[in-house]
Order: structure tokens, then sequence, then C-alpha cells
């Protein structure tokens, strides 16, 4: 058994709408082994080991389901088996996951298994410890080799992985604050490995790091930390604080404390968590190790005044008073007849205790700490404590140390509740926790006295949301309310963009329209992110990562996203929801790759966008892949758009009330026409969209037609859609690689970067219906990792409509070897009846266009498909006709294969035989292909 294969989805896939990890894994041998002729024993061992399955439903759907499917006569297989444990170790580990999904390959004994994750790594580790359970568990003679250790013990594996899952999932506190940003429908994402978080999106965000927010101000939790001057502030104020005094030495804290009182309290300067105090120390011994106790975690020590009463946490947030909790220490209370350890034993089966946060309670740990308090009150691990004698086993009440909480916010006396609200108004906090010493909170601290010992500005939520006693307190909610009062927007508007051609140009079209709105748009896009216009960074930039850099930007107040193929398949979108979702397109590109063989499978794909759109899902009537997946949306609205002004389907849909998008001939000529609701739009006349080159770049009126539609769909104003559509044009600047005119050449030159029949088939019909007095020539290639037929598709597109045809091939051979995609389609041209003559194959992208450049003449057109546009760019704008200086980018020195090329190009070019030209470029020529 064995992983081939991992994915981890960040976002909405194939598998599922929310993050998601699949395996493709190999079963081998054991195959032929399902778990009922595994027996029993194995099935007994993983129950044992993880009791919890035995409340797995698996397709029953009733707890026992997995066992009852594991043990019946045929049993299940252990690629099932290994969804169900990975999803269970989770639960172990204190994460609510649920969703698993095993299916079998076309391959034999192979299995892809999705399982639902909450952190990635510890999603992956949890398939990792699964293997080894499962493995673990098999008979000596069907383990597979090398994945168990020889001395691995599953009950230490399965706490390495709780505390590894605890160091990477949100604390108690943070999580409590995005459960509570979840209940408002605020969008949040995790902007390191530790506790910073982004709560809502763009310009909206705001940002958390545990109960610390964006808000909060930094010379208030410098105040909060330094309780010296805190002290000083408080008392000032009139506030009950302890005598205090700061020491560096340990001689200054017993002079202190001797000046002070005892009994006392150390504590570090700047400590938290109750790291580092210790609490009525009675002599100077005592306040000597606990002078040394502090100084691990502060150069400076406070001694200060111990005050009696049980030790309350005030929580404070935006000016009330939410909640209040006594905090006791951990402690066992004895019985007469067990030891201290037998207790702390006992304590500890609680199934509220867990590692560190991984519960409501922790478990109690018998260290040094304990043992000084232990000696203290005269015990040992060892010692019988008498029935009801209390012995704590630490000096402070946290919970992360053991302690319990109880609610007492029903109880506590207007003067205290009062109180904790000055003070944390005093330090300056928007969130903040006041620790409280009295011997009754019901009882003001007038009358009985009490003190405040610590302010803080980082309150731990976990005593509050999930106390040991008493009601649990939603305080997480009103820092949501604060960030965010109701009504305020959280979200910017998101619209993300599919298809196989013409994504790019209808994603810039559309950040153009909603900047010419005032917006500020981010835009992700093939070959970069751009904020407002600018690029910020560069790459093909269409999965989900960049989709959260721009989420990110706290400059943005709306998103378009280009959502192609790869990132979908690599690792989902990057969103959960999209207003508006847009599929202009599925037509045969990247099939036979990543398992997308057929156009219904990338149809499939590509519907993602669909199915996560709230508003409104945009769709291409005219294509039948396209028009049926409105039957797998759930946005309130389906905007369809269509050429076909005579389309049945979208003339019933407008009948209806329906929105669409069509193109209506006039005496003028072809007028894009939005409808909705039974009103008839006229939006724009074709020829006054730059971009479509007078209306004649059909390819491109459809791209405009999906830009106006998502735009209306996300509320952009018809006006605004005009006023973008009408100065958005195709220089290589706003829309590089995307039908890029050049015309300062005695000929004119169409350059794109379309690598598909489809993207093919349109340029070339646009160079036809282009006006060009002399030839057509064209440069032609295909990207290496196609299928031979998507190669020799691409050929077929442009055969019959060119004077002379180029082959090439690009920079990155994927696979292939350096001419075989330009004989490929050499071939394939000759297939469709071009005459060899006009065939020439130069495998070098430089050189190619570097020919097709010298072959044009006044009134000719060429049409450049290009893979590196930058370069491939320069080099058009840069080229000087009839042998003037203007040098490529790099000098070259190959043979350029010209079968046969007439006597009136080999004049153009300046050769005759083999030529060297004054650019050290050599030609030679070939009869045969």
């Amino acid at each position: 058994m064995r992983i081939l294969d991992r994915a981890v989805y960040v976002g909405p896939s194939l598998y599922a709408h929310f993050p998601v990890i699949r395996l493709e894994l190999d079963l081998g041998e054991l195959e032929q082994w399902p778990t009922s002729k595994l027996g029993p024993a194995f099935v007994d061992g993983l129950v044992a080991a993880l009791p919890g399955l035995a409340e797995h439903g698996c397709s029953y759907r009733t707890p026992g389901g997995l066992i009852r499917r594991m043990t019946e006569d045929e049993g299940t297989w252990l690629g099932h088996v290994l969804e169900h444990v990975a999803i269970e170790v989770q639960n172990v580990a204190g994460e609510d996951v649920s969703f698993g999904k095993t299916r079998s390959t076309d391959k034999p004994g192979v299995y892809s298994v999705v399982y639902e994750y909450a952190q990635k790594e510890e999603g992956i580790e949890a398939g990792e410890l699964s293997m080894r359970l499962l493995c673990s568990l098999l008979p000596e003679s069907l383990r597979p080799a090398g994945i168990v250790p020889e001395d691995w013990d599953w009950i230490t594996a399965r706490d390495e992985f709780i505390r590894f899952a605890q160091r990477r999932a949100l604390g108690p506190s943070t999580a409590s604050l995005v459960r509570a940003a979840e209940a408002r429908g605020i969008p949040w994402f995790r902007l390191n490995d530790q506790s910073l978080v982004q709560l809502g999106q763009g310009k909206f965000q705001q940002r958390i790091q545990a109960t610390i927010t964006g808000r909060t101000s930094h010379i208030a939790v410098e105040l909060a930390s330094d309780k010296e001057e805190t002290n000083k502030i408080l008392g000032a104020l009139g506030l009950p604080v302890p005598r205090q005094e700061l020491v560096q030495s340990e001689s200054q804290a017993l002079r202190a404390a001797r000046r002070i009182g005892y009994p006392v309290v150390t504590k570090p300067y700047n400590g938290n968590h109750g790291r580092g105090i210790s609490i009525r120390l009675l002599n100077e011994e005592e306040v000597a190790a606990g002078f040394r106790k502090a100084q691990e975690i502060s150069r400076s020590v406070i001694v200060e005044t111990y005050l009696e009463g049980d030790d309350h946490r005030l929580l404070v947030v935006n000016g009330e008073l939410v909640a209040a909790t006594r905090r006791t220490p951990g402690h066992v209370v004895g019985d007469g007849s067990r030891s201290i350890a037998e207790l702390v034993e006992i304590v500890n089966q609680d199934p509220r205790r867990g590692v560190g946060h991984e519960k409501v309670l922790t478990r109690l740990q018998l260290d040094a700490q304990a043992e000084m308090m232990m000696t203290r009150a005269g015990h040992s691990a060892e010692s019988v404590p008498a029935a009801g004698e209390v012995v704590y086993l630490r000096s402070t009440a946290n919970l992360s140390t053991g302690g319990t909480a109880t609610d007492v916010t029903d109880i506590i006396h207007p003067d205290n509740r009062e109180m904790a609200v000055r003070a944390i108004r005093a330090i300056g906090l928007d969130v903040g926790g006041v620790d409280f010493l009295s011997t009754n909170i019901a009882e003001s601290y007038r009358k009985i006295g009490g003190g405040i010992c610590e302010v803080n500005a980082a309150p731990g939520f976990r005593m509050h949301v999930a106390p040991s006693e008493g009601t649990p307190r939603d305080v997480a909610a009103p820092v949501i309310d604060m960030l965010f009062p109701q009504g305020a927007p959280t979200r910017v508007p998101i619209a993300a963009i599919t298809g196989t051609n013409g994504k790019t140009t209808t994603a810039r079209m559309l950040a153009h329209i909603t900047k010419m709105a005032g917006y500020t748009p981010g835009l992700t896009t093939t070959d970069g992110v751009y904020i407002d216009g600018q690029r910020t960074v560069e790459g093909d930039m269409t999965g989900p990562v960049s989709a959260r850099m721009v989420l990110s930007d706290p400059q943005i107040d709306l998103a378009v996203l280009e959502t192609a193929r790869g990132g979908l398949l690599r690792a989902g979108m990057g969103v959960r929801n999209v207003n508006v979702g847009a599929v202009l397109n599925v037509q045969s590109d990247h099939l036979g790759l990543k398992g997308i063989d057929t156009l219904e499978q990338l149809a499939e794909l590509k519907r993602i966008v669909i199915e996560v759109a709230e508003d409104c899902a945009v769709l291409n009537a005219d294509d039948p892949q396209v028009l049926r997946m409105s039957g797998y949306t759930d946005a309130r609205v389906i905007c369809y758009v269509t050429l076909n002004p005579s389309h049945g389907l979208v003339r019933e849909h407008i009948r209806a009330g329906g929105r669409a998008c069509a193109l209506e001939a006039g005496v003028n000529g072809h007028m894009i026409t939005l409808y909705d609701k039974g009103s008839h739009i006229p939006l724009l006349w074709t020829h006054l969209i730059p971009a479509t080159l007078e209306g004649r770049a059909l390819h491109n009126v459809q791209n405009a037609m999906f830009a106006a539609a998502i735009a209306y769909s996300l509320g952009v104003k018809l006006d605004a859609i005009r006023q973008g559509l009408r100065t958005f044009d195709t220089t290589f600047f706003q829309a590089p690689g995307r039908m890029n005119v050049f015309n300062e050449h005695p000929f004119k030159v169409l350059f794109d970067y379309g690598h598909n029949a489809h993207a093919v088939n349109a340029m070339a019909d646009l160079a036809q219906r282009l006006d060009a007095s002399g030839r057509r020539i064209v440069v032609l290639a295909g990207p290496g990792d196609r299928r031979d037929e998507d190669l020799v598709a691409i050929a077929d597109a442009v055969a019959g409509r060119f004077d002379h045809y180029i082959c090439r091939r690009d920079d990155g051979l994927r696979g292939r070897d350096g001419d075989e995609v330009p004989k490929i389609q050499s071939r394939a041209l000759m297939a469709k009846g071009v005459d060899k003559d006009a065939i020439s194959i130069i495998p070098d992208e430089q050189e190619a266009i570097d020919a097709a450049l010298r072959m044009g003449r006044p009134g000719d057109l060429l049409l450049i498909f290009a893979d590196a546009l930058v370069r491939s760019w320069k080099q058009v704008i840069k080229f000087r006709p009839e042998g003037s200086v203007a040098p490529i980018s790099r000098p070259v020195s190959a043979d350029v294969v010209l079968p046969t090329a007439s006597a009136e190009d080999l004049s153009l070019l300046n050769m005759e035989g083999m030529v060297r030209d004054e650019r050290g470029i050599h030609f030679s020529r070939e009869s045969e292909d």
C-alpha cells in the first residue's frame, strides 16, 4: 500500500466546495484483502485505537455504519477505511471534520481517497498517520515494508499528532472569533501559521491576532505589559490595586518583601499566561525562589502584596463587561485512600481534559511546580490526602496549566462590573481582561476589599466560551460586532471568469470597466496580479494563491478572478463563493492531461465557478457544454450570452423575465443588448468598441458581451459599462498577446497568444475579415504537451486561409523533440491541400518571426501566434523593413528550414542556396519535409 499522488485543495474543487485532500492510493496486493478477509482482529484493533470510528455512519448514515461495512460478508477495502481513519484522527485532535469520499479508479487496485481537513499540514499528517496505523494492524505477512517504524507505538504517535495539530491549529480564542465571524457570514483566512487572521475582504478587512484586533492601541498593549505602570495608572484613578515594587536582584526582592509585608507575590515584569508567577510567599527562602522563577521570564521582577480571595477574570469588550469567571488552580480532592498521583490519573480521565488546548480543560501534570506546591503542603506524589482535603498543584489558575473555570457573570456586583470597565478604559484597550482577587465577587470591592492584580491585553476566551461550570458565554460575537457593526460591509464583489478561450481579455475588459466606474479593482490573470491597473506580481496568477493575494489587499473594493483549468485541478478555487461566475466556452485544449480526457470532463471542471456563484451565473448559450451547466447552479439569476438573436431557449428565458445579453442586427451595425426583468436595454454598437476592430473581431465582440453582462450583474451602471467598453483597446500594454495589432510597418501585423484550435480559428477568421491587398502569412505553433490530434486541429484551423505558413515550436519543448511539433503541423497542412511550397519549417520562435517579418511586403497581413510574448512583441515593433538595423534580442546561428520556398520569398530574405545575412543567421533549403 502506497500513496502515488497527493493534492491539497484549499477551496471549491471537483470533489467538494470546501478544503479537502485527495490521495491516489495503490493498495497493491492488499486489493485482494478486504476487511472481511482480514478478520475480526483487524477491525477490533482499529476500533480499540480509535473508538470514535464506532460512531461513523458511512453509507448507512447511522452510528455503527462503518463497523457494519467492515464486518459484512464482502467487507470494504482499505482505501475506504483510510478515508474514515484520516477523518477520525483529526477529530481526536479536536477538529470538526466529517466529509470523505473514496472511489476506485480505472487502474486496478488504485483508489481516489478524498477527506476533509481543517489545517493543511495537519490534514497531510493525518493521512500519513492513518497509513501507519492501518499497516501496523495488518498481519506480518501483509505489512508493507518501510511504512511502520520498528519502535512505533500508536498511543505515543497519537499524542504527538495531537500536539502537532495544536501547534498549527488556531488557538481557542482565535477559533471562537473565527466561528463568530462565520456565523455573521464574514469570510476569513489565515495570514500566517500562527493566529494572524484576516476577517473580511479587501478594503473592508479587519485583522485579529488571538484577541488583539487591528484597532487595539499599541500604547495600550505596552501599558498592559508594563505591570508597574499599569498599577500606577489604576491606583491614581482610585481603583483597588496592591502595593508593589519593581526589583532587579534577589536582595532587592527580599528588601521589598519586608517593606510590603508578608505574604507577597512575585511575578515577571512583562509576563503572561501565568508564567513565572509565585503567590503567597511566606518567607525569604520562598521569595528568593519566586524571584529566580520570575527572572526566567523577565529580567525585572515585581514584588507585590498578596491579596486573599478567589482569582476572577473579568472580560471587557468595547466598553462593556461581557463575562466574568472564577478560576481555580489545578488541584485534586483527597478521598482518604488514594495517593495524589492516583487522584491526578483519575482527574485526567475526565473526557473534557486533553493535551494543551485540545479540549475545554487541560490535563494535570506532576511536574516541578506541582512538587513545590505539594512540598509546601507537606505532601508528595505518594501521599494520601485526607477525605475532602484540597491539594493544589498550581499556584495560578490558568486553564492551560490544568485550572478550572466557573462562570459568575450573572452574580457579579455592579461596583465590580464598573471597576473592570474603568480599568480597561484607563489602559485604553478595546478588548481586555482584568484579573481581580475577591473573596466574594457578588459583593462590592468597596465593602469587602479585593484588588486588581493584572490587566491583560490579549485575554483568553476559552474559560468564558467553555467554562468547567456555569453558563458558556458568547464573548466572541461582541468583538465581531465591534469590528463590523451590523450592516457594515465585509465582502467585496467578486467575479470569477473561466473558459477555454477569451477569459484573459474578458477579465481585463471587466477590470477596466469597473475602474472607469470608480472602483479599485484587483485582477488576476495569466500574466500577473493587477491592483487598480498596476501590475504588482508577474507570472501566471490564475490559481487560489493569487485570488487570496488580491482579496487580502487593503486597497481593492472589487475582485476580478481569471480562473484557469490548471489552478482548479491543482488546488481548487481560492474563495468559497463568488458573486458572479462566468463560463465563456469549453473547447478542446489541455485534454489528456491530469485526468481530463474529454470535453465533458473539462466542462465539469470549469462548472465549479458556476456552482459557487451566489448572485448570477453568466453562461454562453451558444456552447452546448456551457448551456448544460445551468442545471448545476444555485445562483439567484442566470444570464445567457448569445450571438444568435433567434436562440430559442434564450428567447423563452427573456420572455419569462430572465436576464440575457444578445447581439442584435440594426441599421447601423450590430448592437450589444441587455435584457432583464422584461426590460430591453440597447447598450453599445460593436463598431464603437476598439477591441472589436470595428466589429470584425467577433470573438472580442463576444468577450465584450460577457464583460458587459458580468459588470451589469455586479451592479455597475450602464453608462460606466459603455464608457469602459469604448475606452478598452487591444494594445499590447492593455492586453498583451490578445489580438494586438501593429500598423507601423508597410504591412499589418496581428499578434496573438492563441494556442488551441478554437482560439486559432477565431484569429484566422479575423484575418480573413481584415482588409489586406497583399498576401496573408501566418506563423503557427502549438504547445508540446498537447495531443497530436490537438496539434493537427490547430493546423486545420488555418489551412487554406493563408498564402504562406511558417511552422515553429515553443521554447519549452514539453516532452517533444526539437522540430516534432512543426513537422506534425506541416504534415497536417499538406493533408488539407496546402502546397508544400507554401510551408516553411523554422523551429526557433525568434527566427520564425524574423523570417515572417522579412517576408512582409506593403499590403500584406502577418498573423503571428507567439509564446514568449514580451520578447516576440519587441521583435515585431523593433523590426526595420528592407534590412535596416533592428537586431533581435539575441544572436542566433541555426539552420532554418524553408522547404522549396518560392524564388520571390528567397529574394525577400536575401538568400540563395545558403546565405548568411548581416546578423549571423544562416538559412538552408530542403526539398523534402
